[in-house]
């Protein structure tokens, strides 16, 4: 028979079996040497009843293949055991939406709960003495931050992602909270992830760097003027600040955004403990190709 006469006979394509000769599934009885011509025997009609069904069945190219030279009762409890596959994954997706609203309700409740103790930490701070910001001015950014959370606040998986001891915010305040890190926010004061030594990095060059200085507004106006592209914002303060890092970091790169509109751009914020005493800042930007 010719491969379509075949494929007549089995209802498919005849693509269907030139693949099948492809992975060595159902090869023809012969090939023309000249024309290149399939034939097949009417006797592998059976072959191709087993493919089909066990394909179907869910089996992989591999497991079919080790059934096909087998008798029919080997290829039955090999159903039977994908049957009890299958059932034991039903049970475990009923499982799983039994919890689904319960875990749903559970992680916005976390994310309320986060969302809450971000605003009420940089509404109590005062960003006159450390920006030289006015009431009006940082009404906007208070504004901003809010509006920023209740968007990501509509997932659980959407929401900003954290950074830092203390729940030190970077400069995707107002991007995304990955659901593991929301898992920890009752422990969050205990979390310190590692930020990289951009220092080392030779994708990101500094381009600024301020020491021993007091308030930020002292030389915001070096460096608040933003080229597009990546940027890093690399802090190490004294203790009072650092006890203020939601609402240090939040406020500045909310006030870096606003004196910055339309220009392509991120912004990263890392804000850790002085090793000296004195406060240290280095601004990085990332490498263009």
């Amino acid at each position: 028979m010719t491969i379509k006469e075949f494929a007549n006979l089995c209802e498919c394509n005849p693509q269907t079996l030139r693949y099948y000769d492809s992975i060595d599934l159902l090869k023809p009885v012969n090939v023309d040497p000249w024309t290149g011509y399939r034939h097949y025997d009417e006797s592998q009609g059976e072959t191709y009843v087993k493919i089909k069904n066990l394909q179907k069945a869910g089996f992989t190219i591999d497991e079919i293949r080790e059934l096909l030279d087998q008798d029919d009762r080997v290829i039955y409890d090999a159903f039977e055991k994908k049957v009890e596959e299958a059932e034991a994954r039903l049970r475990e997706i009923k499982l799983i939406r039994q919890s689904y609203q319960s875990e749903m309700s559970t992680i916005q409740s976390k994310i309320n709960a986060f969302k809450e103790r971000i605003l009420s930490d940089v509404k109590k701070y005062d960003p006159a003495v450390e920006f030289g910001l006015s009431n009006e001015e940082y009404e906007k950014i208070l504004n901003q931050i809010a509006q920023c959370l209740d968007t990501a606040a509509d997932s659980a998986e959407d929401f900003p992602a954290l950074q830092g001891e203390a729940g030190k915010i970077p400069s995707e305040i107002l991007n995304k909270i990955p659901s593991d890190v929301l898992d920890k926010i009752s422990d969050m004061e205990k979390m310190k992830p590692k930020m990289p030594d951009y220092s080392k990095d030779p994708n990101y060059q500094m381009i600024y760097e301020k020491h021993g200085w007091e308030n930020v507004k002292d030389f915001l106006a070096d460096f608040e003027k933003l080229e597009p592209g990546s940027h890093v914002l690399d802090f190490q303060v004294v203790e009072e600040k650092y006890e203020n890092t939601i609402a240090f970091s939040g406020t500045l790169l909310n006030l870096l955004l606003m004196r910055n509109p339309g220009i392509n751009k991120s912004l990263v914020c890392n804000v850790d403990p002085s090793k000296d005493g004195q406060n240290h800042f280095k601004l990085y930007r990332k490498r263009t190709e």
